[in-house]
């Protein structure tokens, strides 16, 4: 089960109680006080690991405490601090507080941390509070309570390209065609539930493939989860957008590129702009004639479309190959940008 938004309470430890103590030796009845501090309480921290996949783990569990602090000891002996809570959760996870929509991390690569909520400061024992004008209190410090609250995890598929498209185009079929993924394949709306990672070899070069289910009109606004769906591309480098060039569904394969992409400018602006490769499927169904009228429509629009049949295999390397080179040209492009932001010596 693949589960890509999950809510949860995180609390750190408490803090140790300080300690009421004298010390009493024999020959020595005035040793005075000698109550050591309490230990910190526990962090908790979230922390992006590469090989976990979805948020399923937080359907079950949704609480999660650090270690309390241990309380000081006699002859002036500090308490063991807490032990963190390190909680692993899946590359891309976005961290966001669930009352303001708040980012508080991203955490985008494997390693990276986010403190999400901090021990209590373990309490100071009577040994602290002596001196010239008190030299025996009787009283000591509690430890402080650890911060708590609710987070509400996002998480957004790291890939390099995201295949979009209506239901039915073909994009499981080509997912699993050009990669090791198999997701479930059927001719219903919505067969595709979840998305599907696959890596891709071109070259001995690998790069990553997501296949993003289906969508529809208004899946900006969430129809169709459409909203959930989208999340997934949003780191994508490179979207490939699949049409049904056979019109097996009764739809215009231009006006659906047309409509996919409303949806995409209706969700965020940036990923409007993101670099597309606009693929046609299913040309198995066509004759050279119906095929040379689509291609030629996709043209007078200035889009230049690549016919394939992911079930047969036509012009599928030849695609993955483009789409390499494609990423290729973006990362010189990134790497060329992010020299130019260097500061000069």
């Amino acid at each position: 089960m693949f589960i890509d938004e999950a809510k949860i309470y995180v609390q750190g430890g408490r803090g140790g109680d300080g300690l009421i103590s004298f010390r009493r030796e024999k020959y020595r009845p005035k040793g005075g006080p000698d109550g050591g501090d309490g230990g910190k309480g526990g962090d908790v921290i979230l922390r992006a690991v590469a090989g976990v996949n979805t948020l399923l783990q937080f359907r079950d569990q949704i609480h999660f405490r650090a270690e309390d602090g241990v309380a000081g000891g006699r002859n002036r002996r500090a308490g063991r601090c807490g032990a963190d809570l390190v909680i692993a959760v899946p590359i891309g996870t976005v961290i966001k507080d669930p009352k303001t929509g708040e980012v508080l991390a991203d955490l985008a690569a494997a390693g990276e941390e986010f403190r999400a909520a901090r021990g209590g400061e373990g309490g100071r024992g009577n040994a602290h509070f002596a001196g010239p004008t008190r030299q025996a209190p009787k009283f000591c410090e509690r430890g402080e309570p650890g911060e708590g609250r609710w987070l509400l995890l996002e998480l957004k598929l790291l890939a390099d390209v995201g295949i979009i498209g209506y239901p039915n185009v073909g994009k499981s079929t080509l997912i699993s065609a050009v990669s090791a993924a198999r997701p479930k394949i059927a001719p219903y709306p919505f067969t595709t539930l979840e998305p599907h990672l696959g890596t891709v070899q071109v070259d001995s070069e690998p790069f990553v493939i997501v296949d993003i289910p289906g969508l529809i009109e208004g899946a900006h606004a969430g129809r169709g989860l459409g909203d959930r769906f989208l999340r997934h591309v949003e780191r994508a480098r490179l979207l490939l957008h699949l049409v049904d060039l056979s019109g097996s569904e009764g739809r215009d394969p231009l006006e659906d590129y047309r409509k996919i992409n409303e949806e995409l400018a209706a969700f965020s602006p940036a990923l409007a702009k993101r670099p597309q490769i606009v693929a046609g499927n299913k040309v198995d169904l066509l004759s050279p004639d119906e095929l040379a009228a689509i291609v030629g429509r996709f043209a007078a629009e200035g889009i230049e479309l690549y016919p394939i049949s992911a079930l047969k295999g036509i012009g599928v390397k030849e695609l993955m190959a483009h789409c390499y080179r494609k990423l290729q040209e973006l990362k010189a492009g990134e790497e060329k940008e992010g020299a130019a932001r260097l500061p000069l010596r």
